[in-house]
């Protein structure tokens, strides 16, 4: 009976068309994430919306830095840039800095396919696959998410665990709770995906991340404009 009432709510979360992941940020403007390392705040993931008639652009900016007894001993940063027409993505670009090691990826949307030039790799991908930059819900849906930092294609498997209720910044949301994992089990340890993600059941809006990397890194919801 619980997996049927989960299978439920999935099937009513993901029946949207090609175009809802964008009309649900029709009233977004901003979204403000802190960034957790060990329950210890270390930076902010912001993203801005901008929507124009058939073409909808999202901007995000990702610093955060970790220290030890006063000395920074790991420094990041990042910036992107996603465009859309009716739909689709069309182009993403990102320029990420991690302590001195610069990584750059480039997406471009030409004869029904994605071309990816990035830092690992120039290869090509099905116009169906999303970036991983969490915020398109539609990314429980897909096969595959393609690197935002260095453009590798990961295979996933998409788990449902159910619905949630969590509090952020004193805001209690009704929450869908997911499970993002590599289908290879043969990656290194260093490339596989195995994140937990929660969207608001309500209006789709990503809430929060969560994953296990050299600690416990969380992505929390602060502020919505």
């Amino acid at each position: 009976m619980k997996k049927n009432i989960l299978s439920i709510i999935l099937f009513l979360f993901l029946s949207t068309n090609l175009q809802s992941h964008i009309d649900d940020y029709n009233d977004v403007k901003i979204l403000e994430y802190e960034l957790f390392r060990n329950n210890q705040s270390i930076g902010y993931h912001n993203y801005k919306f901008k929507k124009n008639d058939n073409s909808f652009n999202v901007s995000s900016v990702i610093k955060f830095k970790i220290s030890k007894v006063g000395i920074v001993i790991y420094k990041y940063e990042a910036l992107s840039e996603e465009q859309y027409e009716n739909g689709q993505l069309v182009k993403f670009k990102s320029n990420t800095i991690q302590n001195k090691k610069i990584k750059n990826t480039n997406i471009i949307f030409d004869k029904n396919k994605l071309f990816i030039s990035g830092s690992e790799n120039k290869i090509t991908a099905p116009k169906e696959y999303p970036v991983g930059t969490w915020w398109n819900h539609e990314i429980v849906q897909s096969k595959a998410q393609i690197s935002a930092i260095s453009g590798r294609v990961i295979e996933q498997n998409v788990t449902f665990l159910g619905k949630e209720k969590i509090k952020l910044y004193g805001k209690t949301y009704d929450a869908l709770h997911f499970n993002f994992s590599s289908s290879d089990k043969n990656l290194a340890d260093n490339k596989k995906l195995n994140t937990d993600i929660w969207y608001d059941e309500k209006t789709k809006l990503w809430l929060k991340a969560s994953f296990v990397k050299t600690g416990r890194w969380e992505y929390r919801l602060k502020n919505k404009k």
